[in-house]
Formats: structure tokens, sequence, C-alpha cells
């Protein structure tokens, strides 16, 4: 075979994505919001996953037994395909919740784990996590442009948002305020009690929100 039809030959398998062997194929690049999602739900993920621990080891309430038992289960799941969606990105993952994620731990391990205060610190920082993870979640699926990264935040709405049903569920059992619902059923941003730990960069861009970790 001549030089110019062996170079022919090996553009168009490049092309169609079957490269021979000894040719490097580009590597794939997310986007910054791709990126940022990645990182933004795996740390929701650690935080859940410890902050499901506190809720079935601590509190006095059946329900959120219940609760804790079902996000660490949930998350744990999500994580393992967050985790293997980042390894197939060369995404680095952090290795531990955000600071404000942390502080938020740090307050439930310490507060009284007998009576209503314990519970009512739980829900509330469970509430306003689910309405940032859940916007999070939702600027993914319409800003982001790796697919397998958009499909992971499709496949993590539902859970997300069945969370924040349950969670809505029990804080009206318990008295507790809950975030003001647009007419989709989607929690609005204006109407959430951050959770205590503050504030941080939303992964969908720069304005400053509630953390989603605290989810």
């Amino acid at each position: 075979m001549s030089g110019i039809k062996r170079l022919g030959l090996l553009a168009a398998l490049v092309l169609v994505g079957i490269a021979p062997a000894g040719v490097a194929q580009a590597a794939v690049q997310p986007s910054k919001q791709d990126t940022q999602y990645l990182k933004a739900l795996h740390q929701v993920n650690l935080f859940e996953i410890k902050a499901g621990e506190e809720a079935q080891e601590e509190s006095q309430n059946q329900e959120i037994k219940d609760l804790g038992a079902m996000f660490k289960t949930d998350h744990t799941q999500l994580d393992e395909t967050v985790k293997q969606t980042a390894k197939k990105l060369n995404v680095d993952l952090p290795s531990k919740p955000t600071a404000d994620q942390q502080s938020v731990l740090d307050q439930i391990e310490k507060v009284e784990k007998t009576g209503e205060e314990f519970d009512r610190l739980w829900v509330t920082s469970q509430l306003a996590g689910h309405v940032q993870a859940i916007q999070a979640t939702q600027t993914e699926i319409s800003q982001g442009s790796e697919q397998s990264v958009v499909q992971l935040a499709k496949s993590a709405l539902p859970t997300l948002q069945a969370h924040h049903d349950a969670l809505v569920q029990l804080a009206q059992q318990l008295g507790i305020p809950v975030p003001q619902a647009t007419a989709s059923g989607t929690p609005s941003p204006g109407g959430t009690t951050p959770a205590p730990g503050g504030t941080t960069e939303s992964p969908g861009g720069g304005t400053e929100t509630p953390s989603p970790g605290q989810s």
C-alpha cells in the first residue's frame, strides 16, 4: 500500500474512533462546570454518608434514623458512579467534605443527643443542603457539556428530590420551617434557611449560596 493511501486510511480510522494500536487518541477534557460538579457531588456524598451514620446512631426519632440509613445507602451507591466517571475523565476528587460541610458535621456531633435539638439541627441542615444540591444538579443538566457527567446528574436528581421530599414531610411534622417551593416543585433559592457552616461557591457559577454538600 502506498504511503498516501496508508495515511488516508489512518485518518479515517481516527475519525471514527478506531485508531490502530500505538496511535494515541486525545484525552477527554471535561469543562470547568463538569469538573466542579463531579467534585461537589463527591463531597455531597462524603457528607451524607457521615450525616446518615450520625442520624442512625444518635437520634431518638425512628423516622430520622430511617432517613439517615436511606441517605447513607443511596449516597454510597451514587458515589461509586461519581468515582467511576471521574476516573474515566481524569478528574481528581477531594478526599474529604468541604470546610463548611465539616463544620456542620462538627455541630451535629457536639449537639445534645437527647431531646429535639439534635433532630432539628439535622433536619434543618439536610433541608438547606438538599435545596442547593438539587439546584447544582439542575445547573449541570442544563449547562454541562460532557454527556457522562450530564447523565450522572440526570440519574442523581430523582434521588436528591426524593430525599428532599421526605425531609419536607418530616420537617412539617416537627414544626421546622421548610424552604418555599416553586410551581415546578423545585425548592426556591430565596426560601432557604442556610445550613450551619456558612456559604461556598456553587458548582454552577460564581454566586455564593449555601453549600450543596450539606445535602
